[in-house]
């Protein structure tokens, strides 16, 4: 059954505020976890820990950023954005000022890793997609999720000179205290965002569900299903890169100043391609679109590791990995509106995010964990190469249409 109509807002209009202030966050939120790796060697040269350590920290993160994506997309749905926002900002401080101060690493996991990715979760792209979606008429909701996810991308071009050069002027240590400070703008640009899954331009079209409801339709539909795996290779190799890209470089001896110029390349290129992302989604199959992005990231790494790794192509590398880096999120976040609407697609959203972030647990943990065993990254880059062409061939058979919805209960 649908909801009474509301007025809805014309294909034309967008709401520039919510978007803008969404950006914001998601720029925020995307930067200071995506800088991490440049914080490992200075951290474990000054508390003689090993890369495991460090690699299990940054693995916590992102399991808990995967864990607390779907339940802080329901709270959103349910109680509001602007509140779970408001919460991302206080946790996220908190967790980047624990982690500057863990003298154990049972501290640094419990600050770095738990605290840093609850704060992520909370403030997460599915649930500023999500408030986009309800605001937003549906054939320019993979345009605007372009633009939020962009806008993350430029959290990761800003974010990694500028926490390399904290580190260089005022050590690791301050470097992350200020950071946290920075998160504490997150509740101010939250407030435009106030509102819940009942509320939005794009309620009259919702389908009145129970969020139990909707996650046994989701989980029991092949197409969905099949987002959600491919999604898991997606975390895996992003994740992996992200943490350990410097200290590959520097075991390679390429001067450090190159993976800072790499990830900052990865986060502008990661800006168009997103927005790009974005636009091709709107007139092109996203399930294909998808398919060829998870192929084309594993050629480029095969190319990567078998040519002569130099300074130049670190730059060409990253370069192409930008433009296909997170261009997998706005077509991927598109296809569950699509398939179930926006009545709870925070918390949809959120359990396909989930399985990113199981994807970046093993990538990031298998990094530090192989290198300590084995000496080497090799074995986890030809692992994300074979799970690229996996997720390439997944993506196939995706249906891009709405569910067929059974007679379901009434929502209470």
């Amino acid at each position: 059954m649908a909801t009474a109509p509301a007025t809805p807002r014309t294909a034309g209009t967008l709401p520039w505020l919510i978007i803008i202030c969404g950006c914001l966050i998601a720029a925020l939120t995307f930067g200071p976890r995506s800088a991490m790796g440049f914080f490992q060697l200075p951290m474990l040269a000054e508390k003689g820990w090993d890369r495991t350590t460090f690699g299990l920290a940054m693995a916590i993160q992102n399991l808990a950023w995967g864990l607390g994506t779907p339940i802080f997309g329901a709270l959103a749905d349910k109680y509001g954005t602007w509140r779970v926002l408001a919460l991302s900002g206080i946790i996220y401080a908190a967790g980047l000022v624990l982690m500057a101060w863990s003298p154990t690493p049972g501290i640094l996991h419990l600050g770095g890793g738990l605290l840093v990715g609850l704060g992520v979760a909370a403030g997460s792209f599915g649930i500023v997609l999500a408030a986009f979606a309800r605001n937003v008429a549906a054939e320019r909701r993979s345009f605007v999720f372009g633009l939020g996810t962009a806008a993350g991308s430029a959290g990761m071009f800003i974010f990694a000179p500028l926490g390399q050069g904290l580190i260089s002027a005022f050590g690791w240590h301050d470097s992350l205290i200020i950071m946290g400070l920075m998160m504490l703008v997150i509740p101010a640009l939250a407030i435009p965002l106030r509102g819940n899954a009942s509320s939005g331009s794009a309620a009259q079209a919702t389908f009145q569900q129970t969020a139990a409801q909707a996650l046994r339709e989701a989980l029991s539909h092949r197409s969905y299903m099949l987002l959600v795996s491919g999604f898991f290779v997606c975390g895996f190799q992003v994740a992996f890169i992200t943490a350990h890209f410097p200290a590959y470089l520097g075991d390679l001896g390429i001067d450090a100043r190159y993976a800072v110029i790499a990830l900052a390349l990865i986060g502008f290129f990661n800006i168009i391609g997103s927005l790009g992302a974005g636009i091709i989604g709107q007139h092109y199959s996203k399930p294909y679109f998808l398919s060829f992005i998870y192929l084309a990231r594993s050629i480029l790494v095969t190319a990567f590791l078998l040519l002569p790794q130099t300074p130049l192509t670190v730059i060409v590398f990253a370069i192409l990995m930008g433009l296909l880096w997170l261009s997998t999120v706005p077509p991927t976040n598109a296809l569950v509106a699509i398939m179930f609407g926006t009545r709870h697609l925070g918390m949809l959203g959120g359990v396909v995010f989930f399985s990113h972030q199981i994807g970046s647990f093993l990538g990031v943990w298998l990094g530090g964990y192989l290198y300590d065993r084995l000496g080497s990254y090799d074995p986890v880059w030809w692992l994300g190469v074979a799970l690229g062409l996996f997720a390439a061939v997944v993506h196939l058979p995706i249906a891009e249409k709405p569910v067929e919805r059974v007679q379901l209960a009434p929502a209470e």
